[in-house]
């Protein structure tokens, strides 16, 4: 994380890596992420009884005791072992600094789920003072990626937990914000998750509901409505290879300036078409 605080050391202790009592250090309160799940903790802790922690945790001095930066899970992974010391790094840093470094870690490190990351950079702007332009910068990405995340925590607490619960994607959330009425999203969610819909599905399916509401956009279909069929189609033409007993996969990339779309066929040609 030096990248972003690169100075000479205050003390013959900074950028040391010291051995501290894991009782003096306590938890970075601005910590992002908000799940930490057993099996994951339980794995880590097996990967450092064998191999040890082979990356110091990131502390700063709190008083007569330490201040977690970054490494939480490692810390976790530790107390579940009954490790009473772990290699640490001490940083003299700020409560703003230490903030920083830990939500962008876990934002660069994809820790955190769609909601934990938009959260996080809503952190960044109305806490500490930081703008969309340098949140993306910090995180080598495009404005419209975090504006895009932001847009996430227009979804209501319920709506969020059940895409989290019923394992939906960025896609389907964003889909879903074209949605303005509230009563109806949620109707429109619950269909989402009890048909099954993939991303594509899903996006007809608004299309269709906002052209009914708007007829308007019916007779004045846009090219993203063009689009969506597209990928619709792809979909159909898709499982009916499926249905014929063939083995075939799709997947979809999306960016900032294009989606990528590939199929990929069983053959004894390893290399897959990609469309």
């Amino acid at each position: 994380m030096g990248i972003y605080y690169q100075k000479m050391p205050k003390s013959n202790e900074e950028g040391v890596i010291l051995s501290i009592e894991i009782s003096k250090i306590s938890a970075n309160p601005n910590q992002p992420r908000r799940a930490f799940p057993d099996d994951a903790i339980l794995k880590l802790a097996d990967s450092i009884r064998q191999y040890g922690i082979l990356q110091p945790l990131c502390v700063r001095r709190m008083g007569d005791g330490y201040e977690l930066i970054s490494g939480e899970r490692r810390l976790r992974a530790s107390k579940e072992l009954g490790m009473t010391h772990v290699p640490c790094v001490l940083m003299e840093i700020d409560e703003c600094q230490s903030a920083e470094i830990s939500i962008i870690e876990n934002l660069m490190r994809e820790d955190l789920n769609i909601f934990e990351q938009a959260m996080a950079i809503e952190a960044l702007i109305d806490t500490y003072g930081l703008t969309q332009e340098q949140i993306a910068r910090r995180l080598s990405n495009s404005q419209s990626f975090v504006a895009n995340k932001l847009r996430l925590l227009r979804l209501s607490e319920s709506e969020r937990e059940k895409i989290l619960e019923n394992g939906l994607t960025e896609r389907h959330a964003r889909a879903l914000l074209r949605i303005l009425d509230p009563e109806l999203r949620d109707k429109v969610l619950s269909k989402i998750i009890e048909d099954g819909l993939n991303v594509s599905r899903t996006e007809e399916l608004i299309e269709q509901i906002l052209s009914k509401n708007d007829p308007k956009r019916a007779k004045n279909p846009t090219p993203i409505k063009d689009m969506r069929s597209f990928y619709a189609s792809i979909d159909r033409l898709i499982d009916s290879v499926k249905l014929s007993g063939i083995d075939i996969k799709s997947r979809i990339v999306e960016s900032d300036t294009f989606t990528e779309l590939t199929i990929l066929i069983p053959s004894t040609d390893t290399e897959p078409a990609t469309v």
